[in-house]
């Protein structure tokens, strides 16, 4: 279950197993479809598009310029994360939200025009493989590189965690996630998901959500069996010593081996 992760997360997980299937519980426990994992080789489909698209021009907050569409599921953390920026003098401008496959093929288009294939392939997703069209990820200010030093960017990647948004693109991981470093975009995975995130994978919202995609039918289907009991719980139980049989494994062996989550 952990192998495929590099080394340091993967020996922070085993040094506390325990406390890490409790946090993944917890994600567990809030809805599937924040979790999806969008990348360059997890594409969406053409006619993907969230049936619950809301306009940000509702609820009264800074838009750079036209309509910003995202999903209503998490408008209160979009209103809550703008509303605790403001407490701190920090005006949140949102730039861009929801985009739909064949308008992101036109963005797309015109990054290979200006800059060609390969650079454009760093700075824009294909069609069908970009996190806008989940509804759920958002750009703010600028759009530049200018946007990390301004207060907005700065308060974003100091506090955006804590109101259940992720950002993207980190600086130093353009091999993980596929793109250049981008501090404008964020993504919302709940409080439980950057909670997750922040302490068991070294804060890379790709690895978590890899993580999920690979194991979450293993761990859903566990606790289904259990369903008065938490994930941490289940493996609590199934790890004890029974009196008839053999010493059972330790919970770190059970994250060690995927298959021994599978049915």
């Amino acid at each position: 279950m952990t192998e495929s992760l590099p080394e340091q997360i993967r020996s922070g997980i085993l040094a506390s197993p325990g406390d890490f299937l409790h946090m993944v519980a917890g994600v567990l426990d809030e809805r599937a479809d924040l979790f999806v994992l969008v990348d360059k080789s997890h594409p969406l489909t053409r006619d993907f598009e969230p049936e619950d698209l809301v306009s940000l021009k509702a609820y009264s907050l800074s838009l750079f310029w036209g309509d910003v569409p995202i999903r209503k599921a998490i408008i209160p953390a979009v209103v809550e994360l703008a509303r605790a920026a403001k407490k701190s003098g920090i005006t949140l401008v949102f730039s861009s939200g929801y985009r739909s496959f064949e308008y992101q093929k036109q963005v797309y288009a015109r990054e290979v025009k200006n800059y060609g294939q390969e650079m454009a392939d760093l700075e824009s997703a294909r069609p069908g493989a970009s996190q806008h069209q989940l509804g759920t990820a958002i750009d703010f200010g600028s759009i530049t590189d200018a946007f990390a030093q301004t207060p907005a960017g700065k308060w974003l990647a100091a506090h955006a965690w804590e109101y259940g948004f992720s950002l993207s693109y980190p600086r130093g991981f353009e091999k993980i996630t596929g793109y250049r470093y981008e501090s404008w975009h964020f993504r919302y995975i709940t409080k439980a998901g950057t909670l997750l995130q922040r302490t068991y994978f070294g804060d890379i919202q790709q690895y978590m959500l890899k993580f999920l995609n690979e194991n979450r039918a293993s761990l859903e289907s566990r606790r289904q069996r259990s369903p008065r009991r938490s994930l941490y719980n289940w493996a609590r139980k199934n790890t004890r010593p029974n009196r008839k049989s053999m010493p059972a494994p330790p919970i770190s062996m059970i994250l060690c081996r995927s298959e021994s989550l599978s049915s």
